[in-house]
């Protein structure tokens, strides 16, 4: 059985903003790879301007984001509601819903509508209280307007089915499985194998980037500290106000090159992971694949993935005391060879695709009976 299957809710493909971005790709590359006829939604002010992507469709709608601010997002999804509403979708799968689900009234009435819910978007430091209220409203509205619900960690799905009754179904996000790795990259950053520590992440409060990099000056490092995201926005220029007299500290503003990020993962001595509102984030899968030793915010949702094969952060304290006192070499061996293997077995792409696959038919099944 082949599916007509849309993908909304992201700025678009190829990835060039963040997680859902990275899974909407993936995911789209590989339902359409196995036989299903594949559309993503993606914003006008996307730089990949084509109409198909690999064999997958790409419908651009309006997003007027960058001249009105968030507001935009809202309008953004609305016309891509509107667009959705005059085609014969089997599937719209939404990827989040904070900007979307207020249209629940305008969904398309003969698709089935399928929601990833997204990480507890309401926590998130970098909301006022009011945001944080009417995120809640969103979250609630999603679940009322979507016939079906996935969880991308046990925790989110947790969460979701004792909050609301429902059984979201959990589906988590997959990684490349031990990508080909060539240390000559690090030149064009000018850094060596196993000196210096990464940081990647979209540069928001809850991802804890400010504590790392205070713990790292605590410690007295002379190593080099490489942080990868997107400065452009205020919280990201504060950071380089802040920082910007440690010269050990190098922002190298947003990289989307997978090959690079995945030599950067590999060759640091550790990677900093400090996402703390979320599900499973697809950049901590993709540091487990690359053989990283992980540091990550102490979490329940990063438990679930890294288990005791990584170590733990909740203070800039504790980072300062991680990087002085190291990871012993046979213990480092020892995590990575089980990170690697989680993603083998559990979380990669291939799998995550099938598992989409199978829920997506069983619901589309459900309906026809």
């Amino acid at each position: 059985m082949k599916l007509k299957i849309a993908i909304a809710g992201t700025r678009g493909i190829p990835n060039h903003y963040g997680g859902y971005e990275q899974a909407a790709t993936f995911l789209a590359e590989g339902l359409s790879k196995k036989g299903h006829t594949v559309t993503v939604y993606n914003s006008h002010s996307h730089p990949y301007k084509e109409k198909k992507w690999k064999d997958v469709e790409i419908i651009h709608c309006y997003d007027p984001e960058e001249r009105i601010g968030t507001a935009g997002q809202f309008l953004y999804d609305l016309n891509c509601i509107r667009h959705a509403r005059k085609q014969a979708y089997d599937i719209l799968l939404f990827m989040g819903y904070t900007s979307s689900s207020v249209w629940g009234r305008f969904f398309p009435k003969k698709t089935i509508i399928i929601s990833n819910m997204d990480g507890l978007e309401w926590k998130r430091s970098k909301y006022s209280k009011p945001v944080r209220y009417f995120l809640k409203y969103a979250e609630k509205l999603a679940v009322r307007f979507s016939q079906y619900h996935i969880a991308d960690s046990i925790a989110i799905k947790k969460y979701l089915d004792d909050k609301y009754t429902i059984h979201s179904q959990f589906i988590p996000y997959g990684a490349t499985c031990c990508p080909a790795l060539s240390a000559d990259i690090l030149n064009e950053f000018h850094i060596k194998p196993g000196e210096y520590n990464l940081l990647i992440a979209r540069m928001e409060p809850e991802n804890n980037i400010e504590l790392i990099l205070d713990g790292y000056i605590t410690s007295g490092s002379t190593e080099k500290f490489i942080v990868i995201g997107n400065t452009g926005n205020r919280y990201g220029q504060k950071l380089l106000h802040k920082y910007i007299t440690s010269s050990n500290i190098h922002f190298t503003g947003a990289l989307f090159d997978q090959h690079k990020l995945d030599n950067l993962r590999a060759y640091c001595k550790l990677y900093f992971h400090g996402h703390s509102v979320g599900g499973t984030n697809p950049s901590l899968l993709e540091a487990m694949s690359a053989g990283c030793v992980i540091a990550a915010h102490q979490n329940e949702f990063n438990e679930a993935i890294l288990g005791n094969e990584a170590v733990y952060f909740s203070t800039a304290g504790d980072v300062s005391r991680i990087i002085l006192t190291g990871i012993p070499d046979e213990t480092r061996k020892k995590w990575i060879y089980a990170q690697q293997a989680k993603i083998k077995e559990l979380y990669n792409w291939q799998r995550t695709t099938g598992l989409y696959e199978t829920f997506m038919l069983q619901c589309y099944i459900d309906q026809q009976l």
